[in-house]
């Protein structure tokens, strides 16, 4: 990260198209998630990257939320990368957190048909063989953590589209049977651990939903130690289904609890005023279904910052698609959340607000010259940052009037010593060169007090 502060002249006032944010009111004042969805009967989590867990990742991870999924920890290339040779080391770390500020932990995967260690699916097993591996690994990992895990996704993605079952490792080498003896093994290596199948594309009533519908009521029938499923809801924005509480309710209906286990509604980038507000309606439309239902019991989001997400790397042109953005300050889907939770928004009255405009006014085969002016109107600031993500590589290299810090695509600007006051009705600007190739597009610019 650098820090950049020069005391240069003001660039003339840019012609660019202005994106207009209101500043949203200080985080500190809102009611944490996890205290919001107690008073619900719920639990709110959130995905984890055990080495990040320091600093304001770490403070937001402990305050706002009460579940902790690891997001690779578990997995069993992560675990055993070598047969016989165990890392535990983020998993312990993931979990200690999690025990020092009072949070479940979700265990995230057993049985998955990717991020498996090379030497387990380039082998050549028997049944017989590939049974005893995969109840081994049971045995271990929930042995290992037995009595400090609340829930596992013991089973991850068994079905195509159509509801047939995935060509997998497991399935071809083991059939149907290996999702009834993998709940078999996680319950007797702990007992008390709540057991779930956990899939995509399954949040609304389809093929696909309705042959994990028809998997658990067997499942049940049979005796077989299943306690819940998992609708992983990685999202479209504006493509919520609108068969979502009907779905989670028939899942309700067969006696097992429903946990929403990987939240996250991305976008077309660059992100928007327009484009925010409606995940934010996203984001409290699938919060508040599963709020209807008494058996859902967990929301967890896929990660709760932009700096910390799977998104931008898996859909290329796709991004923004968690609660805060990569400078940790909450976007509006925070407050979706908050208000499906019974929290009440903290924005300021639409009478008056504070906005960022930003904008280029000129632009060179390497490089630009940008501009980010804060005005009010029926409001006021004491002091500012204004932050962003930028989409296509550009890298900031001087600025003035603000200093600012850039870490890989986030940039954040907070005011000088002698321009943190906006009064009502009047203006502030600062300027920056930067480095692009390629293309330009314009960020969106998200205003908060410093």
């Amino acid at each position: 990260m650098r820090s950049l502060r020069f005391g240069l002249p003001l660039v003339s006032l840019f012609t660019g198209v202005a994106l207009l944010f209101t500043a949203p009111a200080a985080h500190a004042a809102d009611t944490p998630l996890r205290d919001l969805a107690a008073a619900k009967g719920k639990v709110i989590g959130t995905a984890v990257t055990g080495s990040k867990l320091t600093g304001t990742y770490g403070d937001l991870a402990g305050s706002q939320f009460s579940s902790l999924t690891p997001g690779n920890a578990m997995k069993w290339g992560t675990v055993e990368p070598t047969q016989g040779t165990f890392n535990w080391t983020e998993a312990d770390q993931i979990v200690a957190f999690a025990q020092a500020h009072g949070q479940q932990v979700r265990g995230h995967t057993l049985v998955w048909h990717s991020q498996n260690p090379g030497w387990l699916t380039n082998g050549t097993w028997t049944s017989a063989q590939l049974s005893s591996l995969l109840q081994n690994h049971i045995s271990t990992e929930v042995g290992r953590y037995k009595g400090k895990i609340a829930a596992w996704d013991v089973v991850n993605e068994p079905f195509n589209e159509d509801g047939s079952y995935r060509s997998t490792l497991w399935y071809n080498g083991l059939g149907s049977d290996y999702i009834a003896n993998a709940l078999t093994w996680a319950h007797a290596a702990d007992p008390d651990a709540k057991l779930y199948i956990n899939d995509y594309n399954v949040e609304g009533v389809n093929a696909k939903s309705t042959a994990l519908y028809n998997l658990v009521k067997s499942l049940k029938a049979a005796g077989v130690p299943i306690d819940g499923v998992g609708l992983q809801a990685h999202l479209v924005l504006g493509q919520v289904p609108a068969t979502l509480q009907q779905n989670i309710q028939r899942f309700a209906d067969l006696g097992v609890d429903v946990a929403i286990t990987e939240l996250d509604v991305r976008m077309a980038l660059p992100a928007d005023s327009t484009k925010l507000a409606q995940q934010k309606a996203d984001f409290k439309s699938v919060v508040a279904a599963c709020v209807a239902v008494s058996r859902c019991v967990n929301v967890t989001v896929w990660g709760f910052t932009d700096s910390d997400s799977w998104v931008d790397s898996t859909f290329p042109g796709y991004g923004a698609a968690t609660p805060y953005d990569a400078n940790y300050a909450p976007k509006p889907a925070y407050y979706g959340i908050s208000e499906a939770l019974g929290g009440t928004t903290t924005t300021p009255p639409p009478t008056g607000a504070c906005t960022a405009a930003y904008s280029v006014s000129s632009q060179w085969n390497t490089g630009f010259t940008g501009q980010v002016t804060i005005s009010c109107s029926g409001a006021s600031l004491s002091s500012w940052k204004a932050t962003w993500t930028y989409g296509a590589g550009q890298q900031i290299t001087q600025a003035w009037n603000a200093v600012c810090t850039q870490s890989g695509a986030a940039v954040s600007c907070t005011n000088a010593s002698y321009n943190g006051t906006v009064a009502d009705g009047s203006s502030v600007s600062f300027g920056f060169n930067a480095a692009w190739s390629g293309s330009n597009p314009v960020p969106a610019v998200t205003l908060s007090p410093a």
